[in-house]
């Protein structure tokens, strides 16, 4: 792929000010794309324009599936029509099973799932009609594995592999793809905030803590937000054009 392949296209990240999101809104924006980042901090989004990671913003819920189609008509004012739909806001929730009522479930999949849901109905009908799309939504391993304390996390996240796989079904033949990209414990602001939890409740090191977090990765580390930009920027180029339907891990072996 050459950093132009994406000049004229428009792209739009969720949860792009910060982490993986801000990440990938940099990778698209270096390719020549036009990004547009959605989420609901002003200051976070506005300082990814500011340095350049992104052209534009739009506040948003990506669970309020009003809010999010008035946010993609403003980005369509502004830019065209969205070619680009990369669904990255998401949320995780830890307490054991049994301390999970409904009220954390229905939170993981209103903001993992439904977050997802919303961007793509918003989206999918200018793709089809144009016969040009990518969808791309990030997962996580836990879409494909269990993990323990996170039992909602990963219904959710099992629920956005199976809308991928779905979606990528009804449109295999309009010119749009649908797939997810599922990333381990990755280096984010995110990841930090479990650190110090492990280490409040723990009174563990910070080491020993980050051990217990990467255990699964058989290389041993965090993965780093780059990797994942450079997973999306692929599926998103004319490469990646049959590949559909699939959940890409980026994990280092763990899957």
């Amino acid at each position: 792929m050459t950093l132009t392949s994406l000049k004229g296209r428009h792209a739009l990240v969720t949860g792009g000010g910060r982490g993986i999101g801000r990440a990938i809104a940099a990778s698209l924006v270096k390719a020549g794309a036009s990004v547009t980042v959605v989420g609901r901090n002003p200051a976070a989004l506005e300082q990814a324009i500011v340095q350049g990671a992104a052209h534009a913003a739009a506040i948003a819920d990506v669970t309020d599936a009003s809010v999010v189609q008035r946010a993609v008509r403003e980005a369509v004012d502004r830019y065209g029509p969205v070619d680009l739909m990369i669904a990255n806001a998401g949320a995780a929730a830890s307490a054991p099973f049994m301390k999970s009522g409904p009220d954390v479930f229905r939170q993981m999949l209103d903001v993992n799932l439904l977050g997802v849901t919303n961007m793509a109905q918003a989206v999918l009908g200018s793709m089809t009609e144009r016969g040009f799309g990518r969808i791309v939504a990030v997962a996580s391993t836990a879409g494909l594995k269990g993990y323990p304390y996170v039992s909602a996390y990963c219904a959710a996240k099992h629920a956005v592999i199976g809308l991928v796989r779905a979606l990528a079904l009804e449109t295999a033949k309009t010119g749009v793809t649908v797939n997810a990209v599922c990333p381990g414990f990755t280096d984010t602001d995110l990841v930090a905030e479990s650190l110090d939890r492990i280490m409040a409740k723990t009174n563990r090191s910070r080491d020993e803590a980050l051990g217990e977090l990467v255990k699964h990765n058989p290389q041993g580390r965090l993965i780093d937000p780059s990797e994942i930009a450079d997973a999306v920027l692929w599926l998103c180029g004319d490469g990646a054009r049959s590949v559909t339907g699939q959940a890409i891990v980026v994990a280092g072996g763990e899957l």
